[in-house]
């Protein structure tokens, strides 16, 4: 049986950055979707939670260590997703 190898760890620098990259793209999809922006972020939020959870399992990373890893990330997406939520649903149509 193959056994599972040591990936690199990346600094908590290199996941901030790539989380700000991510959310500086899923607003500029968001603000062009049909539905208005904050129905689009999200739904777009949500689809970055399952997939960055994806993510964290397939690279087996912990969560709760010294370093921020992807399932900090998915706690920050979750966040951005509450709130676009709780916007989206206050507004009327």
């Amino acid at each position: 049986m193959a056994q599972p190898q040591n990936l690199p760890q990346q600094s908590s620098g290199q996941v901030l950055a790539r989380f700000g990259a991510r959310m500086a793209i899923l607003f500029a999809f968001a603000a062009f979707g049909s539905i208005g922006l904050a129905r689009s972020l999200a739904t777009l939020m949500w689809m970055a939670v399952v997939f960055t959870a994806l993510l964290a399992i397939i690279k087996r990373e912990q969560p709760f260590t010294g370093a921020l890893n992807h399932w900090d990330e998915v706690v920050a997406c979750a966040a951005v997703f509450c709130l676009a939520s709780a916007v989206s649903h206050s507004m009327p149509v």
